[in-house]
């Protein structure tokens, strides 16, 4: 557990509380946090993906399609639940369908792509099986929860549809964006090349790991200043967004792999991706549809302080029902 704490979080929240008080300062701006993103989701995540699952093998990716098909029933299904409870439990307090896609968006994906490597990394070490968990729920938090989550924030957006003369977006606009961003194909690639059985020049990673070590440290920066530009809004919105996150998505992503016989390892990477807080994307896009900012931002924010707590204890609880896992003693 020290470990886990001194390598895993106390890092993420230095990091994060340098990019909040920078924020303040105006030092650094909303806009500049937005920069960052896109570096981050552009060039750094699709390059960490890319080059650490090219060094896998097809028997790694054999062995995860248990994982894979877990990861995109569980996360998907805790999406669309979140959606459910805000549009229909929360419409006598104004809460539209616009804002309950973004809840979704944010409550519904952990944050895989800005905090995976950061968190998972420490804890499990630096190799090819961390890179698949992260791989794969990013696959499924990019390529199919934002498509899904901006086909129904868009159909329920009345500036969309007047937009569009009252007639209702494509939904299919939101999954090909989706698809052609570099966080989405890299690792599609990525899995690609394996199963090819391309061998991977040694000589090629360096140009990789050179962009790919700004992916956590700049993610968590720009969370940072994110925060610093909203005013947190703490209610029952926020806090049942922080329980149906940290609570729901890795106990369902645990019991899962418990009825599926995953194994320890891959169980408790699965289970620490699920606790991670809301997905920092979600908050991008709610910002950029000026759409549930200050309650959405407040349960990302209630999140990071109490993942803190919950990480250790995810793993804690894994290990009483699959047994020990491989270099983690707790």
């Amino acid at each position: 557990m020290e470990h886990i704490i001194l390598y895993a979080i106390v890092p993420i929240i230095v990091v994060m509380l340098a990019g909040y008080i920078s924020g303040k300062k105006g030092i650094f701006s909303g806009a500049n946090a937005k920069a960052f993103n896109k570096v981050v989701l552009d060039y750094a995540l699709p390059a960490a993906l890319f080059v650490s699952i090219v060094d896998a093998d097809r028997k790694m990716l054999v062995d995860d399609i248990k994982l894979s098909l877990i990861s995109l029933v569980v996360i998907m299904f805790c999406f669309m639940l979140v959606y459910w409870i805000y549009k229909y439990g929360f419409r006598k307090q104004g809460v539209t369908q616009a804002d309950a896609a973004i809840m979704a968006l944010v409550n519904g994906s952990p944050t895989i792509g800005f905090l995976g490597f950061a968190v998972l990394e420490p804890i499990f070490g630096t190799n090819a099986y961390v890179a698949l968990v992260v791989a794969i729920v990013g696959i499924v938090v990019n390529a199919v929860g934002i498509p899904v989550g901006l086909s129904l924030l868009n159909a329920g957006n009345e500036a969309a549809l007047a937009k569009n003369g009252g007639k209702k977006p494509s939904i299919w606009k939101p999954v090909i964006h989706a698809l052609e961003q570099p966080v989405a194909w890299a690792p599609i690639l990525a899995v690609i090349w394996v199963i090819a059985g391309i061998p991977w020049p040694a000589w090629a990673s360096p140009s990789f790991d050179l962009i790919k070590g700004a992916n956590a440290s700049m993610a968590v920066f720009a969370a940072g200043i994110t925060l610093s530009a909203v005013k947190v809004n703490v209610n029952w919105q926020a806090i049942l967004g922080v329980i149906l996150k940290l609570i729901l998505m890795p106990g369902l992503l645990l019991l899962a792999a418990i009825i599926f016989k995953m194994t320890p390892a891959n169980t408790a990477m699965l289970v620490v991706a699920g606790a991670l807080p809301p997905a920092f994307s979600g908050i991008i896009i709610a910002s950029e549809y000026d759409s549930y900012v200050a309650t959405s931002t407040s349960s990302l924010a209630i999140s990071v302080i109490l993942f803190m707590v919950f990480c250790p204890l995810w793993i804690w609880i894994t290990q009483l029902f699959v047994g020990p896992i491989p270099g983690i003693s707790i």
